[in-house]
């Protein structure tokens, strides 16, 4: 039985359902997978939304035989769909956190130098798209993209001691290490066999490290036992035990290994069901569901039906646009011509034009920008207007050239054209007016604080449509 929530949701649990929603969308899901099940790794990154920044004839030459046949391989298991299911993402919205390098594997020390596979997110201004990138990190400032802000892999969060996360052949891990007996968001009792391999992993004895509980709060825990024969737990380090200086420089527990997997919150509270989890996942939770949360079924909306000088008329798709079917052509060009000249529209025309401008499913095309799904969002929309309708100025049309302004952004940062974001640095040059003018080589950001007129000038598009094509 799905529990009574007493205050409501959890936050944290609302923007998960939204993100197992949006984020990944099901096409996404069979295209890569059908892509990596012929080998096709890198069509696999195409269809999930992954750039391949590497070379694997440099990797050869520069690494040898055994780094480069070590890292195919895991190219070839990788299932980059899963990879973005399981990366870290931020409140509200739940979009993928940004400027972040995470570690998917490491090659050991090759000349000096640590090799990792790694996968990285654009900063938040370029982050249109929510496009990721596949990289390998040598330890060194050599190669490194100058223009991302933390081009070297991040402690907290790291997915090279948690594979089944993004390697399709582990993925039934994940049942054992999903924090599955604990009933809070911390994985308390898993925490000393993660801190185990966490030290293993770094070739570190047993001690203390650390464990993010928060913004500016933290867990100083050391793991003990009485000899090797024990199985290891943690304790807390008393307060004051360490000087802040060594507790920065603890090993610090993954994210992933610190909470309890958000999929299995969201079937133990019944708000999904396993039938919406990624394949991979639903085959290793399966058992763990709950009743879902009941609510109320939508109907369809299509064809609208509108009360209309008495009777009711319907609104319906005819020939690529909706059109309100119960009135014949020559009436509505009559009626048209009257509203240009400021009459009256029939209600079947505002129910039209309501629909071009802001119909009720904005929210869902809004997730599904915010998330990069362009092709489901155009979807959504040629499922209202028709696919040989013309955007009216309204949200709906603010929306589709806002994600189009940020794909451009997203374009400008990979490029390394704009390396910061645009409206950084742009104190000074102030005129008469108050005026804060950036500076030259700056591209202004196309945000809803720049008026639309002006929006649709420098986009210049007549049509968002063509603009946002992935």
């Amino acid at each position: 039985m799905a529990p009574h929530f007493a205050n409501g949701i959890p936050s944290h649990l609302l923007m998960w359902r939204r993100v197992r929603e949006y984020a990944v969308p099901p096409s996404m899901i069979e295209n890569a997978t059908a892509r990596r099940a012929v080998g096709d790794w890198a069509g696999a990154c195409a269809a999930a939304r992954v750039y391949v920044d590497l070379d694997l004839r440099a990797v050869r030459r520069r690494h040898g035989t055994h780094v480069v046949t070590r890292l195919r391989d895991d190219l070839r298991r990788l299932a980059p769909d899963l990879l973005r299911w399981h990366m870290p993402r931020i409140a509200p919205d739940g979009r993928l956190r940004p400027g972040l390098t995470l570690s998917l594997a490491r090659y050991g020390r090759w000349g000096g130098a640590p090799l990792h596979l790694v996968v990285r997110t654009p900063p938040a201004w370029a982050d249109g798209g929510q496009r990721m990138s596949l990289a390998l990190w040598e330890g060194s400032a050599n190669g490194l993209p100058a223009h991302h802000p933390h081009p070297h892999p991040e402690r907290r969060f790291r997915l090279d001691l948690h594979r089944h996360l993004w390697d399709a052949g582990r993925s039934g891990e994940l049942a054992a290490r999903c924090g599955a007996a604990d009933t809070s968001p911390w994985a308390k009792r898993s925490w000393a066999a993660e801190a185990q391999s966490l030290f293993r992993a770094e070739g570190l004895p047993r001690g203390a490290f650390t464990v993010r509980l928060g913004a500016g709060r933290r867990a100083v825990l050391e793991l003990v036992a009485p000899d090797d024969s024990h199985v290891p737990t943690v304790r807390p380090l008393r307060e004051g035990a360490l000087p802040p200086q060594e507790v920065a420089a603890l090993p610090v527990l993954p994210e992933a290994a610190a909470r309890v997997l958000p999929d299995l919150e969201l079937l133990r509270t019944g708000l999904l069901p396993p039938g919406r989890l990624h394949p991979l996942v639903a085959a290793a939770l399966s058992g763990h569901g709950s009743a879902p949360v009941g609510g109320p079924v939508p109907e369809p909306g299509d064809p609208h039906r509108v009360e209309c000088r008495g009777e009711i008329h319907r609104i319906a798709l005819r020939d690529g646009v909706l059109t309100a079917v119960d009135h014949d052509l020559a009436q509505l060009r009559r009626e048209e011509l009257l509203v240009a000249l400021g009459g009256p529209a029939l209600p079947c025309l505002r129910a039209i034009d309501t629909v071009h401008r802001d119909p009720e499913a904005l929210p869902a095309v809004r997730e599904r920008l915010r998330h990069g799904d362009v092709t489901g969002a155009l979807a959504v929309v040629e499922g209202l207007l028709g696919p040989d309708a013309v955007l009216r100025d309204g949200p709906l049309r603010e929306e589709l050239e806002q994600a189009a302004a940020r794909h451009v952004d997203h374009g400008l940062f990979r490029s390394g054209l704009v390396a910061v974001h645009p409206a950084a640095g742009t104190a000074g040059d102030e005129d008469g007016s108050g005026t804060v003018r950036a500076k030259a080589g700056h591209r202004p950001r196309l945000d809803r604080s720049v008026p639309l007129p002006m929006r649709s000038k420098l986009t210049g598009r007549s049509r968002p449509r063509a603009g946002l094509a992935s």
